[in-house]
């Protein structure tokens, strides 16, 4: 997650987003959608040990910190594109490939100094039967690199957050082999430059591969392994936005929960005036502010944010993996419910 910085235009929305009204005609039935052998099948594929598997690998010395357009960072890029060739899902058939290439140009333009080109990194898999409206699962990939000889795994942030949306790929995937795959499209989205300043998901939302007014929700994961010195020990989330333009999405997401590990779901940080800003330091910000409702899942301020010490032996797998369950089936639900979610605030 990247350091406190808030935009200007941000501050002048706070006032409008945070009186909208919640319109009539909201749905009286958030979990619409059947928990079956298809859904139970797919949820038991997100596993503490893959979890694991994949973090150790992205979040190694290897990968030298996934600094934005660093060897490292194309390096965790490579993992990332051959774990989704070995479950059989695609890209995006008209970007051609898993990568949409985030130049060195618009991120100097947005204050990313002399950053190298980059990549967003784009899985997909196709709905069954409402394939143009997209469902959008997105975490970044980078991490803020080495310094002075020390790596800088970002074992949380964002490791966390980008094997999860790979073991929810997964899961979704299970479901298509068994002939139950979304009746929405989901994008696996891993994006760039989110340390520096949000760029990937800038880039994305500047030019989509699918159109915005086509996508669904944006379910944002940044730093979901750890828990912060308020919840020591507790089973439990930060959610964040869910509520701001969708009066369904919150519902669904409670309902979810209740339905599967039953966390403490902790608003505390869902405040527009909030000082730690947190609505607009992550990727999901740059889908809201185009009018796509989003959460965003997070675990706190911990001990070692930003640090050398964010190692991938600190992680609770075990939370990882219920937060992981999670955000699966509350994706799970928006992609399989016969309407699409509303868009009734502003």
């Amino acid at each position: 997650m990247k350091k406190l910085l808030i935009p200007l235009f941000a501050l002048a929305l706070m006032t409008s987003c945070g009186t909208a009204q919640v319109a009539d005609g909201v749905s009286t039935n958030p979990v619409a959608v059947k928990h079956d052998k298809a859904f139970s099948d797919a949820y038991k594929m997100i596993k503490a040990e893959d979890l694991k598997k994949n973090l150790y690998v992205i979040a190694s010395d290897e990968m030298e910190g996934r600094d934005t357009g660093s060897k490292g960072q194309k390096k965790a890029g490579e993992y990332i594109v051959n774990y989704y060739k070995s479950l059989g899902v695609s890209y995006p058939k008209a970007l051609g490939s898993y990568y949409q290439k985030v130049p060195s140009d618009f991120m100097k333009k947005r204050g990313g100094g002399n950053l190298p080109d980059s990549e967003n990194i784009l899985a997909f898999i196709e709905g069954s039967e409402k394939p143009e409206e997209i469902v959008v699962v997105s975490a970044h990939y980078d991490h803020v690199g080495t310094k002075n000889g020390v790596v800088y795994n970002g074992a949380d942030d964002d490791g966390s957050g980008t094997v999860a949306v790979m073991e929810m790929a997964k899961a979704f995937q299970e479901a298509k082999k068994a002939g139950k795959g979304p009746k929405r499209s989901v994008l696996f989205l891993h994006v760039t430059g989110e340390e520096h300043g949000l760029f990937g998901s800038e880039y994305y939302t500047d030019n989509p591969v699918f159109p915005l007014a086509n996508t669904v929700v944006d379910l944002n994961i940044d730093m979901i392994g750890r828990d912060d010195p308020d919840n020591r020990g507790k089973q439990y989330v930060y959610v964040i936005g869910s509520d701001m333009l969708s009066s369904e999405l919150k519902v669904i997401n409670e309902a979810a929960n209740k339905k599967t590990n039953n966390l403490e779901l902790n608003y505390k940080y869902d405040d527009l005036n909030d000082p730690q800003q947190l609505y607009y330091r992550s990727d999901h910000y740059n889908f809201a502010k185009n009018n796509v409702p989003v959460a965003f899942f997070f675990d706190g301020i911990h001990e070692d944010y930003h640090k050398s010490t964010d190692d991938p032996d600190k992680i609770d797998y075990n939370l990882l993996q219920k937060r992981t369950q999670l955000v699966f089936t509350t994706a799970w639900e928006i992609a399989n419910r016969a309407e699409r979610i509303v868009v009734d605030k502003k």
